[in-house]
């Protein structure tokens, strides 16, 4: 099915490729990752609307949606987007999009991919095993690409690896999505934000578990199972409170967690980060986030040999990552209130961030945009 939906969006924005020319100010965004836009596309589109006028064109996972109720989005997304898609100026992606694989964009439109994490943790794209359907159109739309942004000069070699480009299309011009976390403004909008939803939370220090999918899906139903809130609250005493945010792709058969506040469907992650004392995770990047601001992190890796089985770290998972590895509760409780390791955190950030600051979407808009313009 998803080989004759790629098929038909190809030969559509083939031809309209063939019968209409390229709009210099038409700014295409990609949104595979997040609907809302709270993201790095999203900072992007933010410096360009201040900075000229342009034709912004949105195209979201939703379009994919072959449902009844869905069907003039999908037509839309069929017969509209991809001419307009076709004729854009610019295209930013912030992950894979797998149908254009067989589009051939003009040679006036730049296609860039600003990826939805920063730095490296466990491998991605094509650097790990991936089905062979799935490898092909990655190869074929990673083709595409005009210039890959990453948010360090180290982690470009693994950037151009990962989308199987030449390290010079890489550019390590900072993450625009971290520009939200250093505006004056962010951390007043999102304490305002999260207190109106949890007025209760008020004064306790936060602490938000946020562990990442399993590619077994029956691993993902079992997730919560192996994670005790009630216990950890317990040893954390009253000063505390635990929040849950689930990963899109867990779905587990219960979805409450005793001993925790739900926060998965919470809008905006960036607003959560912002307002939490520390993290615990397992595998997800949302690591990177805590690092940047200098929060703790604690990696409950209860199941690290099996995952690695099917995901792997581009280095060693206990001695790379910017806190303490844990596999009980107890542990996890104890590395909680256990002093910050700043020297091991400083670490981490440096090798992943090269800036720490509100202008990466400028950069990129600068570099990519306005110096062609």
């Amino acid at each position: 099915m998803k080989k004759l939906i790629y098929a038909i969006y190809a030969l559509l924005f083939n031809l309209s490729a063939k019968l209409f020319k390229v709009k210099k100010n038409r700014v295409a965004f990609v949104s595979m990752h997040n609907e809302s836009f709270h993201d790095s596309l999203g900072e992007v589109k933010k410096i360009l609307d201040e900075n000229g006028e342009f034709d912004f064109v949105f195209i979201t996972r939703r379009d994919l949606e072959l449902k009844l109720k869905n069907i003039p989005r999908a037509l839309s997304f069929f017969f509209i987007k991809s001419r307009k898609l076709a004729t854009s100026g610019y295209v930013f992606l912030n992950d894979n999009f797998l149908p254009m694989a067989g589009c051939r964009f003009q040679k006036e439109t730049t296609v860039v991919q600003l990826w939805h994490a920063e730095g490296i943790f466990k491998k991605f794209g094509l650097s790990i095993e991936q089905p062979e359907n799935v490898r092909k159109n990655e190869i074929e739309s990673n083709k595409r690409l005009s210039f890959v942004v990453c948010s360090s000069e180290n982690v470009v070699p693994y950037y151009a690896e990962a989308f199987g480009v030449s390290e010079d299309r890489v550019l390590p011009l900072g993450s625009a999505r971290t520009d939200w976390f250093f505006k004056k403004e962010s951390l007043v909008t999102a304490k305002h934000n999260f207190y109106k939803q949890f007025p209760d939370l008020q004064g306790k220090k936060l602490v938000l578990y946020a562990p990442t999918f399993r590619d077994d899906p029956e691993q993902n139903e079992k997730l919560l199972e192996h994670f005790d809130a009630k216990k950890l609250t317990k040893l954390l005493g009253d000063e505390y409170a635990v929040l849950l945010r689930l990963h899109p792709q867990v779905r587990p058969k219960e979805t409450s967690l005793d001993g925790t506040i739900d926060v998965t469907e919470y809008q905006d992650v960036r607003e959560l980060v912002a307002v939490c004392d520390a993290l615990i995770t397992d595998y997800s990047s949302i690591c990177m986030d805590f690092s940047l601001l200098e929060k703790k992190t604690i990696f409950f890796a209860f199941d690290l040999e099996e995952y690695q089985k099917d995901r792997d770290f581009y280095f060693d998972y206990a001695d790379y990552v910017p806190g303490s590895v844990t596999n009980s509760i107890e542990k996890t409780a104890e590395a909680i209130l256990a002093p910050f390791d700043r020297e091991k955190n400083e670490k981490f950030k440096r090798f992943n961030f090269d800036y720490s600051d509100s202008f990466s979407a400028k950069r990129i808009a600068e570099r990519i945009v306005f110096e062609n313009s």
